[in-house]
C-alpha cells in the first residue's frame, strides 16, 4: 500500500517548517521506501507499517503543538510493491511517446 500524507501543526504560527521535519524524520528513520514534496510524504508498505509511521509522525509533532492537522489518502493494493516507482515510471513511458 501507498499513503500519501501531511501533517500540519496548529497554533505555532505561520512558519512550520521545523514541526514538519521532526514528522519526516520519523519517516525516514522508518527504512521503507518514502517520498517527500512540498504538499505531502508518500511511503510504502503493508497497513501495520505504514500506520504505525503515520501515527508516529503525528506524534512527533504532537509533542510540540497544541493541535495537529492529519491529511491522508491511501491506496491498498495487496500484492503490488515498488508502487513508489513504478507508477510515476508508467506515466513518464506514456509522456515519451
Amino acid at each position: 500500500m501507498i499513503v500519501a500524507f501531511s501533517v500540519t501543526p496548529l497554533g505555532v504560527g505561520e512558519e512550520v517548517g521545523e514541526y514538519v521535519a521532526d514528522a519526516v524524520r520519523v519517516v525516514r528513520d522508518s527504512g521503507l521506501p518514502h517520498r517527500t514534496d512540498a504538499m505531502f510524504t508518500s511511503i510504502e508498505g503493508d497497513w501495520d507499517e505504514v500506520m504505525d509511521v503515520v501515527r508516529r509522525a503525528v506524534a512527533a509533532v504532537e509533542e510540540r503543538a497544541p493541535r495537529v492537522s492529519l491529511v491522508l489518502k491511501a491506496d491498498i493494493r495487496p500484492g503490488v510493491t515498488d508502487g513508489l516507482t513504478s507508477k510515476v515510471e508508467t506515466v513518464e513511458r506514456h509522456l515519451a511517446q
